[in-house]
């Protein structure tokens, strides 16, 4: 298993779900990663602060309460060519997708950023908190 199979494995069992409920969720581990093609969490942070999300991304970044986000804000955020791709990966409408991401970032995001700001090995260190390292 890879290591970002799992990193979805352990941010899903954070957020309560149950090990394999949530296939997106790996694949949005994949793009959280810093060598992908959004540039990790910093770059998709910053996807929606191009895109007029800023105020409901840095929410999820800072300490306080995470704004809500529709499905609708999620595809302006993503996009809706990276929206497809994801959606394409695990077998999803880009519509379930982008419904699904909208319950699902918040807190992944939230999660990843305890400290209220994206700080490098973000993802290495939720994982060996997890797995208790």
């Amino acid at each position: 298993m890879g290591l970002m199979d799992q990193l979805g494995q352990a941010v899903g069992g954070m957020l309560g779900g149950q090990e394999g409920q949530s296939p997106l969720l790996q694949v949005v581990a994949g793009l959280l990663g810093k060598d992908s093609s959004v540039g990790g969490l910093a770059g998709l942070v910053q996807a929606f602060q191009k895109n007029g999300l800023g105020e409901i991304v840095n929410s999820w970044v800072s300490t306080g309460n995470n704004l809500p986000v529709t499905p609708s804000q999620i595809e302006q955020g993503l996009g809706s060519d990276l929206l497809n791709q994801l959606a394409g990966k695990v077998g999803l409408s880009s519509g379930a997708a982008s419904s699904q991401l909208a319950g699902l970032l918040p807190d992944l995001v939230d999660k990843l950023t305890p400290n209220g700001k994206i700080e490098a090995g973000a993802l290495d260190q939720l994982l060996k908190l997890v797995q208790g390292k």
